[in-house]
């Protein structure tokens, strides 16, 4: 019986937590942490905020969706996704045909809570940033529930003591899917 997730995907708006629940979740399960947009921007040699400038939202969603193609198909890693890339059809097949999903719910208070002081997000450099996360909620939070296999709701505590939290609904929720799909 499998102890732990080969292939784990963190998905849910920014400021969910994805990035720096990730890793600490990651070195819990003794797997290697990637996250989406650093691949992309290593890759690129550029931020992501910068491709938007360049690309827009479409050659970036290009560059994200060939990324997540190569990252989805590797064991032994959780993968921190951008929040967006829920938004493609083939990403969202990606993600529940190769691994565990995992929504890190969040409110749109956190996020503004969480995201106050962050300038580098090309999405949220708008004046009224509850209006463009509440929008972004309205159509997103269905597209990750559709892709979610486990939901974990994200809290005002320290990274460290939500991956703790994370971890034990992870593998209680996918030791429960083995039990249901034993002989």
């Amino acid at each position: 019986m499998q102890t732990r997730p080969q292939r784990l995907f963190l998905i849910g708006p920014m400021g969910s937590g994805k990035t720096t629940v990730g890793r600490v979740l990651a070195k819990k399960l003794g797997l290697t942490f990637v996250d989406v947009d650093e691949s992309i921007e290593a890759r690129c040699g550029v931020e992501v905020d910068r491709i938007f400038e360049i690309e827009g939202e479409e050659g970036f969603r290009r560059r994200e969706t060939q990324m997540l193609d190569e990252l989805t198909l590797k064991d032994g890693q959780v993968v921190a996704t951008g929040g967006g890339s829920v938004l493609s059809e083939k990403n969202r097949d990606l993600l529940r045909g190769r691994g565990t999903t995992v929504w890190l719910k969040t409110s749109v208070q956190q996020q503004l809570r969480r995201l106050a002081r962050d300038k580098r997000r090309p999405l949220l450099q708008t004046p009224d940033r509850r209006a463009r996360l509440e929008a972004m909620a309205k159509i997103r939070d269905p597209l990750y529930a559709e892709c979610a296999d486990i939901i974990v709701l994200s809290a005002n505590i320290t990274p460290q003591a939500m991956a703790h939290r994370a971890a034990k609904e992870i593998l209680e929720a996918l030791s429960s899917m083995q039990d249901t799909t034993a002989p």
